[in-house]
């Protein structure tokens, strides 16, 4: 494993990952986030990955995941020399990450609507096990929220209190149709608890993320600006 680096250094890391220039976008408007949470916020590190007690990261926008694989190895998850060749055949990085072959991703992402229902279960069975204290952390993009098994699931977190429960939702304004209001507003109607951020500022993102809400999920919309249409 490499030596854990700065922020300043990932998009150096991310340009080592060519290739998939359609989904760019949606790895930089990640980028901040992913950082934050990984840097600030989550309870996990390269030696405990089988940890019970572990908090979660699911990446449910697994499409361009190039951001991701950076923080991952900027923190040690991955050794950085496998950046260089992602995608290849024999490569573990592929352009939806894969649980089994890259350490640290929790799920295998990228076909939309996915990760939030797949939280909402973790949370459940954690509760199950009496792990009430692990965080589970979702990132959604404002296009994949067109999916409507995100909306079963954002109603049944809210009516059962999943309090461990933070989506994180990236909105670089690219839904079909569109959320009036914003999009946690779709959140706080069914119980969850809202907070609406500058995508690109490490503090206020992280005072979202930490600020108290007992008996309620979390949504913390990342405003991000028109990047592209991921």
């Amino acid at each position: 494993m490499t030596t854990p680096r700065a922020f300043a250094e990932l998009p150096a890391l991310i340009a080592r990952m060519t290739g998939d220039e359609k989904h760019s976008a949606a790895a930089n408007s990640t980028m901040d986030v992913l950082w934050v949470l990984y840097d600030r916020v989550l309870n996990v590190s390269p030696d405990r990955q089988d940890d019970p007690d572990r908090d979660r990261f699911y990446l449910s926008k697994g499409h361009g995941p190039m951001a991701f694989y950076a923080v991952l190895a900027a923190k040690g998850f991955l050794d950085e020399s496998v950046v260089d060749d992602w995608t290849a055949f024999d490569s573990p990085l592929g352009q939806h990450p894969d649980r089994v072959l890259v350490p640290g991703a929790e799920i295998s992402s990228g076909s939309l609507g996915h990760g939030l229902p797949l939280a909402v279960g973790t949370v459940l069975g954690l509760r199950a096990q009496g792990r009430t204290g692990v965080r589970v952390v979702v990132l959604v993009g404002d296009a994949e929220l067109d999916e409507g098994s995100n909306h079963e699931a954002i109603a049944l977190a809210g009516r059962l209190g999943l309090d461990q429960l933070t989506v994180v939702a990236v909105n670089n304004f690219s839904g079909t149709h569109g959320w009036p209001g914003g999009i946690a507003d779709r959140f706080t109607v069914e119980g969850w608890a809202g907070r609406t951020v500058d995508g690109r500022d490490h503090d206020d993102l992280y005072s979202a993320f930490t600020t108290p809400r007992p008996g309620r999920p979390l949504v913390v919309e990342a405003l991000i600006g028109l990047e592209g249409s991921e």
